[in-house]
């Protein structure tokens, strides 16, 4: 029976199964008698136990089975939910996303999990006491590395590890009668390589060519493989004495303060870990468990080229009305009219294929959140709001990383300890909301948390002493520029390095990555109260729907989603307020702007008694555009101008209009801004 025609579907529904691990074991965490909890983790279990066995994955079927096993005693009340017993169910569905990764990139799904099933087996037998008794490592003794590493190899150490990686020293000593030393050296290269990124060889790798070294070499080396698992490996090669594998925990050794980078080197830095960060945001794609429907999965890029093609044939259907009405054929006028409606159907449906709920994004971050409070001894209440929000699948796919930075960064230094918390007055647990929601035609997800705020005054002198900007230039700035200072490339307020912060790699990330989808990143904090990082996305939908306008003879696209509503003034009505036009708008003061000025369109100098206004609205902010006169309303196809045009301010793209003319389409957020 072939395979590989399935595993696709096996892949897919295997990260809907754990994904419903994860988010069923963290509500078994608040509520463990709930059995009815336990009754699923079990069926999604036993589910992905017989798919793996189908498949010939045998590292996983044995683990799911194992797990199944303790799910059993569970739910038949023959074992209590404990703690204890939850971290090792947790240990084992990460074991088994592993896995599965594994199997995505090419690899044969295959891992060491004896120490998960040597734990679920001592549950099973009644044991799990003796868990919590064991001694956990401890950060402050560790295993000191036999060889010297520079800030360089330290930080790829600490990035690999964020990412779920371990770093390993490996010692080889070759046989003494080995004649070929060369080629054994490269043998086992050529093995390590395959399982993971070799960072150091002590002798170098020219001496080891060369053979100038006696019979041992020690290799630096990042992998997801266990120790045993290298051992072994590298035993299988002939001629070895003797393989010593020691993990190497980086959190423990201290970085050369006299040491600075050049912006290559940290380039060629994050390359290890760059593949690791890929690997991460394809597997945080995993979709909740679907309802019993029937349903195919579309490879997106057919979804593109469909979306491609609807596009030509919604301006075809522009220039078509445009030579209906000119005709004034009643028989045309009809036949346009019900291709309108038809093709109006036809477009919502191809949209809303390609948007996807940032549920299947937000889904892996309240696991992440309860590991890391409890790497940080904190306290945190994790709330999740409009997770049902839709955004474009291109949108989706990329948004995972930035908003793991985020979250990283309110829970090591927006929320304070429960100790800290309980003097200011606070609650021991700290509430950390993720929100998203519909705004115009833009999304906006906000991460908040009730923490310590930000200090200006810290993140200026902070910025100082990195080199981002003089004292000089410092003092002229706002809070909220000061704010904006923490978006810099290197920049980090943290004392010391940890595994969670402290490289100044992670807000920059944030902005850059945003600002590549065409969105923005805002921050609002105050001291004492908390911080709210604000994410602004287009929803990346390339029909939308226009008020168009004319400024003398050119033509404009405002979105609808933007419009209040249109009105005519008279030029009495326009006010002065800080030298700047304003009019009334039911009670409330809002800017009047010409339009034809800000585009700089040539006009007659002529006095107007009336003038046509739109009133537009992003968030609470509003703005009064003044135009010439409304020609209607419209959908059109949203052209990027290019990276040529990139930068016009105000502009956010063009369409062409039935009559072959170009538009332009009006970025309101740059004009209230």
């Amino acid at each position: 029976m072939e395979m590989n025609q399935y595993l696709e579907i096996f892949l897919e529904e295997s990260k809907e199964h754990l994904q419903a691990c994860n988010d069923k074991l963290l509500q078994l965490e608040k509520d463990p008698k709930d059995l009815s909890i336990v009754n699923d983790i079990f069926r999604s279990a036993h589910t992905l136990k017989g798919m793996s066995a189908t498949m010939g994955y045998e590292d996983l079927a044995n683990l799911t089975h194992q797990m199944e096993n303790v799910l059993d005693e569970i739910r038949n009340e023959k074992l209590q939910v404990t703690p204890e017993i939850l971290d090792v169910v947790f240990l084992s569905v990460d074991y088994l996303e592993e896995m599965i990764v594994s199997v995505e990139s090419g690899g044969d799904g295959k891992k060491d999990v004896s120490d998960a099933v040597e734990k679920l087996k001592r549950i099973e037998q009644g044991q799990a006491e003796l868990l919590a008794k064991e001694k956990p490592y401890n950060p402050k003794e560790p295993i000191k590395p036999s060889q010297q590493y520079d800030d360089f190899e330290l930080t790829i150490f600490n990035q690999s590890k964020e990412q779920g990686f371990f770093a390993y020293e490996i010692s080889v000593a070759l046989r003494h009668d080995c004649l070929l030393k060369a080629a054994r050296v490269y043998m086992v290269f050529e093995l390590l390589d395959g399982m993971g990124e070799v960072i150091k060889s002590t002798p170098s790798v020219d001496l080891l060519e060369e053979e100038k070294f006696d019979h041992e070499f020690t290799i630096a080396f990042v992998s997801k493989e266990t120790a045993e698992n290298i051992k072994g490996s590298i035993f299988k090669v002939s001629e070895i004495e003797k393989v010593e594998v020691q993990m190497i925990h980086p959190e423990a050794l201290s970085y050369s303060e006299s040491r600075t980078f050049e912006q290559n080197s940290f380039e060629a830095m994050t390359e290890t870990a760059a593949a690791v960060q890929k690997e991460a945001a394809e597997g945080a794609q995993a979709a909740k468990q679907p309802a019993a429907s029937k349903t195919i999965r579309v490879n997106i890029e057919r979804l593109d080229s469909l979306m491609n093609l609807f596009e030509e044939l919604v301006i075809d259907r522009g220039r078509l009305e445009s030579i209906s009405r000119e005709l004034e054929n009643t028989e045309l006028n009809e036949t346009v009219e019900r291709m309108s409606r038809i093709s109006g159907d036809l477009q919502t449906i191809i949209l809303n294929m390609r948007m996807v709920p940032v549920e299947t994004v937000f889904n892996r971050f309240p696991r992440m959140v309860r590991q890391l409070a409890k790497d940080l001894n904190k306290k945190v209440d994790l709330h999740i709001i409009g997770a049902e929000t839709e955004l474009d699948r291109t949108v989706i796919d990329e948004i995972g990383d930035p908003l793991v930075h985020l979250l990283r960064n309110a829970l090591d230094h927006g929320i304070e300890t429960p100790d800290a918390r309980v003097k200011k007055g606070k609650s021991e647990e700290g509430n950390l909301f993720l929100r998203a929601y519909h705004s115009g035609n833009h999304v906006f997800i906000e991460v908040e948390e009730d923490g310590a705020g930000i200090n200006p005054h810290k993140i200026l002198k902070r910025a100082v002493e990195k080199g981002i900007l003089t004292e000089q230039a410092g003092a002229a700035l706002t809070d909220k520029q000061i704010y904006e200072l923490m978006f810099a490339p290197g920049f980090s307020t943290a004392e010391k390095i940890s595994d969670i912060s402290g490289r100044g790699v992670g807000l920059d990330v944030v902005k850059s990555t945003i600002e590549s989808l065409g969105g923005t990143v805002t921050i609002n904090s105050e001291e004492g109260k908390g911080t709210i990082f604000s994410v602004q996305l287009p929803l990346t939908l390339s029909i939308i729907s226009v008020m168009l306008v004319e400024l003398e003879k050119e033509k404009y696209g405002i979105p609808i989603s933007s419009i209040i509503e249109t009105a005519v003034i008279k030029k009495e009505d326009i006010l002065y307020a800080h030298n700047q036009k304003v009019i009334d708008f039911r009670g409330k003061i809002v800017p009047l702007v010409f339009l034809k000025q800000i585009f700089e369109v040539p006009e007659e100098e002529t006095e107007e008694a009336l003038y046509s206004i739109i009133v537009v609205r992003k968030g609470e902010k509003m703005a009064a555009l003044a135009v010439d006169s409304f020609i209607g309303q419209q959908e059109v196809v949203l052209k990027s101008l290019g990276n040529y045009l990139n930068e016009i301010y105000a502009i956010s793209g063009a369409t062409i209009l039935g009559d072959g003319q170009v538009a332009l389409i009006i970025d309101c957020n740059a004009l209230i801004n």
